[in-house]
């Protein structure tokens, strides 16, 4: 029977621990230092709550973590339990059954759970249920819940629904100075924003290397080297971590190094990742 194929490691990942490692380490030490904790949607206003000063916190990266970890099966009978309907997002179910059990893979981080919001921020670009995800741990903790509603099904972009959307944006302002005791500032803004947007054509060109023949990155790397755009967006760790793969990446195009090594065929993944079967993807695949 033949041997398995080898998935080539990236250098680069040694250096992705610890970008991700300091994250964690700054959510755990943002109460203690005086420092606000923004909620945000994966696809969220981010930008604006850097700007702002928050130490910016990803609840659906949690429900991934509670995935992979196996945990999450686990724990959504909780939330079930609470009222949540067993046919909704299970990131979601996941999420709260992870914060009424006490149980949760961010213990590793340095967290003893669920960092407690000061300020939940939500766009409901990417589904509806956020808002209501969101608005459960506001009543838990008494603390404001406000957000974006993404028109949906829209076709294409015209001005009026870009002043839509951005004029929602403009209102989430006074909400957070008060919160945050602190003025907004549009300089600081414009250099988020720069940051955010280099951080995302960098990790688009990341993903565009797969293109190659033979490729130098798989889907399964992929739901790995997502974490810095994913939390990171906006900050200047992200642009240095995707440069530095990137450089990685390019170099075994340039020597026609295969992330897999001896690739005949590939396989295109449409959707998302089965988070607690990835491992046994991974060796089905390779």
């Amino acid at each position: 029977m033949a041997s398995a194929a080898q998935r080539k490691d990236f250098a680069a990942t040694r250096q992705l621990k610890g970008v991700m490692g300091q994250y964690f380490a700054e959510l755990a030490r943002g109460p203690e230092e005086g420092k606000k904790t923004a909620w945000c949607t994966s696809v969220g206003p981010a930008e604006l709550l850097r700007a702002m000063g928050f130490n910016v916190y990803f609840p659906e990266n949690h429900g991934a973590m509670l995935g992979a970890s196996r945990m999450a099966s686990e724990l959504i009978p909780a939330a079930n339990a609470e009222g949540f309907s067993p046919d909704i997002c299970s990131y979601l179910t996941s999420d709260v059954g992870s914060y009424l059990k006490g149980q949760t893979p961010l213990k590793k981080m340095g967290l003893d759970g669920v960092p407690k919001a000061d300020v939940l921020v939500f766009n409901t670009n990417q589904c509806r249920d956020v808002k209501d995800w969101f608005q459960w741990y506001a009543r838990r903790w008494d603390v404001p819940c406000i957000g974006i509603h993404t028109p949906r099904a829209i076709g294409e972009l015209d001005e009026e629904l870009v002043d839509y959307v951005a004029g929602q944006t403009r209102r989430l302002v006074e909400p957070l100075e008060e919160v945050s005791a602190a003025r907004f500032d549009m300089d600081r803004l414009r250099e988020v924003v720069r940051l955010s947007r280099q951080c995302t054509d960098l990790w688009k060109a990341v993903l565009d290397t797969a293109a190659h023949v033979p490729s130098p990155i798989t889907f399964f790397d992929g739901t790995i080297q997502m974490g810095p755009a994913v939390v990171l967006r906006g900050t200047q760790e992200a642009v240095d971590y995707y440069r530095l793969l990137l450089e990685e990446l390019n170099q075994r195009v340039a020597d026609g190094v295969a992330a897999v090594e001896g690739e005949r065929l590939r396989v295109y993944w449409e959707g998302m990742p089965i988070w607690g079967k990835l491992r046994d993807l991974s060796s089905q695949f390779l």
